[in-house]
């Protein structure tokens, strides 16, 4: 499907299924009846799709009742499946099985309130027609992306003690995936040969000339990015852990202030402590600089990067290194993610091409303070 032939309101059902609701619910109840107990078939009683996602991974929510030996069975869930081909997807792979392996090896190995799993379907013959796990749901909020937190919310409404609570949280749910033992044991998946460092690395370009270069779609800054990061590869990078790889708060969902659920492992990897040490600092300068752009004060006294490198010491006992090569890996990582969302937008006419392929990149200013050396994190 071309830009021309696109239909942006029918993106969303593009990126679940060509099915409507009703039939979806049918189908799932059917597929319930297969996997648990049942005394006869499962009721899906309501199922909705989120507004906000749809482009990292599809998730639907569905409740369900049925009765096991005469006794009440049910609840809330969350199915996870990845978008269809045709939605224009932002990652090229989406291997749930892996997700689903991450997330029981994180609850096997520590407390973090994971989601609970159900189900994990592989193949493509079932409810949804495409791979998918099940979860169950759990209550809370978090910080929204969509309108940005650093404009409005419960967050933003938040005293500044408040605000360093979730801070807090997230870098001792950092540190505690971090603490993991043996993970490339654990996690065989993520081994391999060499560095671990390079593999990312690596794993990185080969994303970008997906998303991007293979089409033509060259992003000078980006690729000096890429240069920058060559030249000033970290001699000593510190021991591999487990790296959640999304990790920032908009992943954990909170009660009040309490974290109840760690969420979204598919950007997970083996790699250095400090990718998701800079990711979390990186992505609210992202938010921070779009409320300064438009004269707001935003939240400034929230994920800082001091208060992130002295909560993730006092909390792993290992303190970062290197953590302006990894901030600028993070910008330039959250740029192939911009640019990418940017030729999404071109491809369904939400958006116009332009000659000036650095502002595919949302946070260019951001990342060319990084590159020039005069970007300020006080």
């Amino acid at each position: 499907m071309t830009s021309a032939d696109a239909d942006p309101n029918q993106r969303q059902d593009l990126t679940v299924s060509g099915l409507d609701i009703d039939l979806l619910a049918t189908e799932l109840a059917q597929w319930l009846g297969t996997k648990v107990e049942a005394d006869e078939e499962p009721k899906v009683t309501s199922i909705t799709r989120p507004e906000t996602g749809g482009m990292s991974s599809t998730t639907l929510l569905f409740d369900a009742e049925w009765s096991e030996h005469g006794q009440p069975a049910g609840g809330s869930f969350v199915a996870r499946l990845a978008p269809d081909a045709s939605s224009f997807p932002v990652f090229e792979n989406y291997d749930l099985a892996t997700q689903f392996a991450v997330i029981k090896g994180v609850a096997e190995a520590t407390d973090l309130p994971v989601p609970t799993l159900c189900w994990l379907e592989t193949g493509s013959d079932n409810a949804l027609g495409a791979p998918f796990f099940v979860m169950r749901r759990v209550s809370g909020r978090v910080p929204e992306d969509n309108p940005p937190y650093v404009f409005t919310g419960w967050l933003f409404d938040a005293t500044p003690e408040q605000r360093y609570a979730i801070t807090r949280h997230t870098v001792a749910a950092i540190a505690k995936v971090h603490s993991i033992d043996n993970p490339a044991e654990r996690f065989p998946m993520f081994a391999g040969e060499g560095s671990s460092l390079r593999r990312h690395f690596d794993a990185q370009k080969a994303w970008y000339d997906w998303a991007l270069a293979d089409d033509g779609y060259r992003i000078p800054i980006l690729e000096r990015a890429f240069d920058w990061l060559e030249a000033n590869w970290p001699a000593e990078p510190s021991d591999d852990v487990l790296s959640w790889g999304d990790a920032r708060p908009g992943n954990i969902m909170f009660d009040e202030f309490d974290p109840v659920a760690v969420l979204d492992w598919e950007m997970a990897a083996i790699g250095p402590r400090e990718l998701d040490v800079a990711w979390t600092i990186l992505i609210h300068r992202f938010f921070q600089d779009i409320a300064t752009r438009f004269d707001q004060a935003g939240l400034a006294d929230y994920m800082r990067r001091s208060d992130v490198e002295k909560l993730y010491e006092e909390f792993s006992g290992h303190p970062v290194r290197d953590l302006d090569w990894y901030l600028m890996y993070s910008a330039l990582r959250h740029g192939i993610v911009m640019a990418r969302i940017r030729r999404r937008m071109i491809h369904f006419g939400e958006a116009a091409d332009n000659d000036d392929r650095d502002d595919y990149v949302m946070h260019r200013p951001l990342l060319e303070a990084l590159l020039d050396g005069t970007y300020s994190w006080d």
